[in-house]
């Protein structure tokens, strides 16, 4: 009688129980990084964006899957018929059922991969495929619209790759298996020789058969080929090979003939294949193909040398033409250049009172600062402590007492690493040390009497003599934000130093994944700290706030855009946000050219804004180019992720910018791409560059420059972009570039030229009429001894009407590390005259002999924006009271007498603008 054995079930229960749990930790560490995406999506509401990638793989995937498993499974089959049927074996059925297992084993792991592998490649490609737009723009090689290339084309190279591949490998498939039934024993014969002696041979039905399948997959190969070299032709439109980018003579008239020619012949050399094939004829099924196509490209290679030699280099502007005209008129539409105003500026006009006085505001918006030294100032001074940093300083505009004013802005941030060693503990770094804390914003164009940046907003707490009250003032999210930290746990979060103790707070907005016992694991494992599953200090309440660099933030919802590498901060209503520019691109465009910056594209818009809340880490995508076919095609694949420009708050649309990454690349391209006429454009006849200054000793490039001015022919001042430009090898100025970007008029470019009969001095012109001065050279020297240094801040070139002022600040450092630049003089150069004074009103009314201390700016030309003040003080007024009656009860009293003096001076700003 059958007893069962206890002990040897308990193994077996031992053994699968620890085959799962193995299964089990594979399966969960392979996707750990997929659910926290997913988790992470969620949390921020785009969980329709995270899964549409993932469901086109499936239904890629799927397609190709299943169309390779029939094929494999097919395959297989036949073969294992082959084999029973030469091999003269009766297999059992057990043999029957193990061949059938490793048919379909093999069939399902092979199809598997390849559609794991090809759906992760072309899911991306499928969706802008299927959801694909026209460009109204065709091409004048081919005459198809420019949605081909850029959304279509890719998708059908990744279908011929496939399709290659796929063939190439049954290919090698057929020849092993059927290499191995023909070296096999039991498909070969033994025949009996005259001498009775045994002997094997081999059987030739197998070989026969073989050599037909290779026929047949030869032939289907190289009819894939032939549409491959149809595919190649497309490349022409962007071949480098003429004098500009694109399809040249020699490319239209040799290339694009032997690709037609070597298509065609593919298709009759898979014939060939097929017959030698069939016919046992290896000389025929290999080498007539092989060296057919490798005579066809040598002799194409020979002949394009040949043409371009012979035809096209000693005609090379009557050959080239009509093709420099397509690499010009498409480069322009490329890089949004075709819409591109271009004005007269005479640069004739002499400077007069009245004409400072109408520019007043102009006048009183001339940066001073340079924001390299003013970072270093914000270091030093608005640092606080040494866990606080400042990456960068941004430049924008605000109203500040009735008056456009252009400031500079940078956030102060948290800086973990910068924390005592002692201090390095894991608590410090994910619990208490979560945040930076408000911003510090200065004006451009005024400097304390020690020469530092003018502080408009300061200190920690924030303290604003403004009128712009910054309320919720914790940076939760920013550009130095790297790793995680962990919210609403047991221990207080660091808010910011004050006295002898420490400020603590806790987090009261909504970011964040909560942390029950399952992502408390799953965190775990992805970060491989398992404090966050030991730790007491995290509660059931407690939340993990993930990717906090705003950069890879957005980058990680929309990795198919560019993304501008200088976001700026903004404050509104209380608030602080992070505004990014982001770019559709290409690298498809026909017959444009590279952008030359090392962008690796050539098409560029900056179709979208993107908002990122400092405090909540909120990301909202604003549409800012409706007319860009790339973003229509991207709005159809992710609905649910663009908003109008018109959703986004009021606040915020007054603050953005034209954004410097775009206005280079088109200002670069527009060196050579100003040139409209084919022959003038092949000369360079009238190249330009982009004017150069010296900076701290060093000559370079001049930055694209943010300024306040008047627009000549316009009637109050604007927040432009600019860039001046010399011809090549030369220093005097011909032109200047400027991108609008208030109200209606955002993005509209505008190309001023001066006149070609005169001198325009030119940046570096200037910094040599400055170096010759010799009371400004003397001076200079002076400085700059042992023990202290002179910097050279940004020479700006500001068009004031029909003239141009020209204004540089020095700054003077000591060699002390410790020491902070200071503006200790303002050169301003106008005509043949140069001073060098104090300050910046000083030098105007000296060099134009007037005091602009006694000139104001034209009335009635700020009444809206003087009410938005008054509104702006009130709010001030109101929050500072609520901070003195917080001081009084805390006990604060030092903090108390602080806020009442800020009130009193804020009320007597309300009394006056009332007034």
């Amino acid at each position: 009688m059958f007893k069962w054995n206890w002990n040897h079930s308990i193994n077996i229960f031992s053994v699968v129980f620890f085959i799962l749990a193995v299964l089990f930790l594979i399966i969960l560490f392979s996707s750990t990084e997929l659910i926290v995406n997913f988790l992470w999506f969620k949390e921020l509401g785009y969980t329709k964006v995270f899964l549409t990638r993932y469901i086109t793989e499936i239904e890629i995937g799927l397609i190709i899957f299943v169309a390779l498993f029939i094929l494999l499974f097919v395959y297989f089959s036949r073969a294992k018929e082959d084999f029973k049927k030469y091999s003269g074996d009766i297999l059992s059925p057990q043999h029957i059922k193990q061949y059938n297992i490793a048919i379909f084993a093999s069939s399902f792991v092979i199809a598997f991969l390849m559609a794991f592998i090809y759906a992760q490649k072309m899911w991306s490609h499928y969706l802008s495929f299927i959801n694909s737009q026209n460009f109204g723009i065709k091409d004048p090689i081919f005459n198809y619209d420019v949605g081909l290339y850029i959304f279509r084309l890719p998708f059908i190279r990744d279908v011929y790759s496939l399709l290659i591949v796929v063939l190439f490998g049954i290919g090698i498939l057929t020849i092993l298996l059927y290499g191995l039934m023909f070296l096999s024993e039991k498909t070969m014969i033994y025949r009996v020789d005259s001498e009775n002696v045994f002997k094997a041979i081999y059987n030739r039905e197998i070989l026969a058969i073989a050599l037909r399948k290779i026929a047949v997959i030869g032939l289907l190969f190289f009819i894939i080929l032939a549409f491959g070299y149809y595919l190649s032709s497309f490349d022409l439109l962007y071949s480098p090979r003429g004098v500009a980018f694109g399809a040249s003579y020699t490319d239209v008239h040799v290339d694009l003939l032997f690709k037609r020619i070597l298509s065609v012949a593919s298709i009759a050399l898979g014939v060939v294949f097929y017959m030698g094939a069939t016919k046992k004829n290896i000389r025929m099924a290999l080498l007539i193909p092989v060296v057919t196509i490798a005579v066809l490209t040598i002799l194409s290679n020979v002949s394009a040398s040949l043409v371009q030699s012979f035809v096209v280099a000693p005609n090379e502007i009557a050959k080239e033409e009509q093709y420099l005209r397509y690499n010009i008129d498409f480069t322009k539409m490329a890089y949004n250049l075709n819409n591109l105003e271009e004005k007269e500026f005479p640069a004739d006009k002499e400077l007069s009172i009245q004409d400072i006085q109408n520019n007043r505001q102009t006048v009183d918006n001339i940066r001073v600062n340079d924001y390299r030294p003013v970072k270093e100032v914000y270091d030093q001074l608005q640092g606080i402590r040494l866990y606080y940093a400042f990456n960068d300083i941004d430049i924008d505009r605000y109203f500040i007492n009735g008056r456009y004013t252009q400031v500079f802005l940078a956030a102060r941030e948290m800086q973990q690493k910068n924390l005592p060693s002692q201090a390095q503990t894991w608590i410090n770094k994910h619990l208490k040390y979560t945040h930076g804390y408000g911003v510090v914003m200065s004006s451009v164009n005024s400097v304390t009497s020690e020469g530092f940046p003018n502080l408009l907003i300061k200190d920690i707490p924030p303290v604003s003599n403004i009128g712009i009250q910054v309320n919720r003032p914790e940076i939760y999210f920013g550009e130095l934000t790297n790793d995680y930290v962990i919210v609403n746990t047991k221990q207080m979060e660091f808010d910011y130093p004050q006295g002898d103790n420490n400020k603590e707070s806790v987090y009261q907005g909504k970011a964040g994944i909560p942390l029950n016992l399952a992502t408390r694991i799953l965190f775990t494992i992805k970060t491989g700290d398992l404090k966050i599953l030991l730790s007491n200090d995290i509660t059931s309440g407690s939340r993990i706030l993930i990717n906090r660099n705003i950069l890879q933030r957005v980058d990680k919802i929309a990795p198919f855009l560019l993304y501008d590498n200088d976001p700026y901060i903004v404050v509104d209503g209380g608030k602080l946000y992070w505004i990014i520019d982001a770019y559709t691109y290409t690298r498809a465009f026909p017959y444009s050219e590279p952008d030359g910056l090392g962008l690796n594209l050539n098409y560029i818009r900056n179709s979208v804004k993107v908002v990122v809340d400092a405090y909540n880490g909120d990301v909202t995508f604003y549409v800012s180019d409706k007319k860009d076919p790339i973003i229509s095609v991207y709005r159809k694949i992710f609905p649910d992720l663009f908003k109008e420009l018109d959703k986004m708050p009021e606040g915020l649309r007054a603050h953005l910018r034209y954004p410097q990454l775009i206005f280079d690349v088109q200002a670069n391209i527009l060196k050579n791409y100003h040139m409209t006429n084919p022959q003038i454009f092949y000369n360079r006849e009238d190249a330009w560059d982009i004017a150069k200054e010296k900076y701290s000793g060093k000559v370079q490039e001049m930055e694209s420059q943010y300024i306040v001015m008047k627009i000549p022919g316009e009637q109050k001042e604007e927040f432009i972009l600019m860039v001046p430009y010399t011809p090549v090898k030369k220093d005097n100025m011909v032109s200047w570039l400027a991108a609008r970007m208030d109200g209606e008029n955002y993005g509209k470019l505008i190309l001023f030229k001066f006149p070609k009969n005169r001198l325009i001095y030119g940046p570096m012109q200037i910094e040599s009429r400055i170096d010759q001065d010799p009371n400004i050279s003397k001076e200079l020297t002076l400085w700059d001894q042992k023990g202290s240094s002179v910097i050279r801040g940004n020479l700006l070139v500001i068009p004031i009407d029909s003239s141009v002022l020209y204004v540089q600040p020095l700054y003077i450092k000591s060699q002390n590390e410790k020491s902070l630049p200071e503006v200790k003089r303002v050169i301003v150069a106008y005509g043949d005259r140069i001073v060098m004074e104090e300050t910046l009103e000083k030098a105007i009314s000296k060099l134009f002999n007037i005091s602009m201390q006694n000139m104001t700016p034209p009335s009635g030309t700020q009444a809206q924006e003087g009410t938005q003040d008054v509104k702006g003080l009130i709010e001030a007024a109101n929050d500072l009271y609520n901070k003195a009656n917080q001081s009084i009860q805390n006990g604060d009293w030092a903090s108390y007498g602080s806020y009442i003096k800020q009130l009193g001076d804020v009320l007597k700003k309300l009394k006056d603008t009332a007034q």
